[in-house]
């Protein structure tokens, strides 16, 4: 008797990414079984992809980013759930952990990260944990879906940087992470944001989404840039970047008693004037990730099309052509690819 059998994305390099079939799983206790319907790119699988990314490992089966529709449940899983369109929460927190029981599982004391470090979603169908799916409202399609989990982060770090209402804000590195955070912060009443990034094209991109100006963060004026468009010292900078120079950079451009929300992932130790943070009481706060309330806040927000869909999904590949995908990933012109899984 055959067993049969379904496709999944393998990363083994940027240049390596392969279909390999594997036996269609089954719900077990406490599980759903879930057909992917799109599946989008993140930064974090491409920084993997290369070898860069401090806590990913190659090889890697990604998909954290991931829509779909329960087909089945295990045993001890409630059957209404059948049919539903879901998003998937990829943290995996252990529950029982002092951040666990705070409430905090984002930062899990043993966190893993579905589609990181255990295979995802980028496959025909794959099993999860039934509290790790969110259920979708009827009038958010797949593909605007998709966009939930990476404007989850975006969202936590705006909600942790506290009221932003009046606030100048600047934002480092128009990817979909900044381009998502500065509309977070517009969204929560932030007076004026300034986004920098290296590619005119996307400091266009930036304009067009709501910033009130955009400057090349290499510019030898880079600082006197963003205290013009601003007018005057950031309040909040948000590095969605974070390598030594855009920690200098955010340094510089703040206010006396500001803060730098860090959101992008540094690739290893970064020199930080600690000297100017000590003496102006800056504030340095890691965001990693997102908790429900910020899933659902995503929804909430995704669900008015608050920007031009085509603005941030600039590349669309069907699942037999991952590779592809993968491929347009690494152009820096391209914001967010997504995946489509068909039947």
């Amino acid at each position: 008797m055959s067993t049969e059998t379904v496709r999944r994305v393998v990363v083994n390099a940027a240049d390596d990414v392969v279909i390999e079939q594997v036996e269609r799983p089954v719900a077990g206790e406490g599980e759903v079984l879930v057909r992917s319907t799109v599946v989008g790119i993140c930064g974090s699988d491409m920084h993997a992809a290369h070898g860069r990314h401090p806590f990913m490992s190659l090889p890697f089966r990604p998909g954290h980013e991931v829509v779909g529709v329960i087909e089945a449940v295990g045993p001890e899983v409630d059957s209404s759930l059948l049919g539903q369109r879901i998003v998937v929460e990829p943290n995996l927190p252990c529950g029982h952990c002092e951040q666990c029981q705070e409430g905090r599982y984002n930062i899990c004391s043993t966190l893993e990260v579905f589609g990181c470090q255990t295979p995802g979603g980028m496959a025909d169908v794959f099993t999860i944990a039934a509290d790790r799916v969110v259920p979708l409202p009827d009038d958010l399609e797949d593909q605007w879906a998709a966009l939930i989990e990476p404007f989850s982060t975006p969202m936590h770090a705006v909600r942790r940087a506290g009221d932003l209402r009046g606030r100048r804000v600047v934002v480092i590195g128009a990817g979909p992470i900044g381009l998502f955070t500065m509309i977070a912060a517009l969204h929560a009443g932030a007076e004026r944001v300034v986004v920098a990034d290296l590619l005119e094209s996307k400091r266009e991109r930036a304009v067009r989404l709501g910033a009130c100006g955009a400057f090349d963060p290499t510019a030898d004026d880079a600082a006197q840039q963003a205290r013009a468009a601003l007018g005057g010292d950031a309040h909040v900078v948000f590095d969605c970047v974070s390598r030594e120079s855009t920690v200098h950079l955010a340094i510089e451009v703040l206010s006396k008693g500001g803060s730098l929300m860090t959101i992008g992932v540094p690739a290893g130790r970064t020199v930080v004037d600690l000297d100017l943070v000590q003496d102006r009481e800056l504030q340095i706060l890691g965001n990693l990730m997102f908790v429900r309330s910020d899933v659902l806040a995503s929804i909430e927000l995704l669900s008015t099309k608050p920007f031009p869909f085509e603005e941030l999904v600039t590349g669309t590949f069907s699942l037999a052509d991952a590779a592809l995908a993968f491929q347009a990933s690494d152009d820096p012109e391209q914001v967010k690819v997504l995946v489509t899984v068909e039947p």
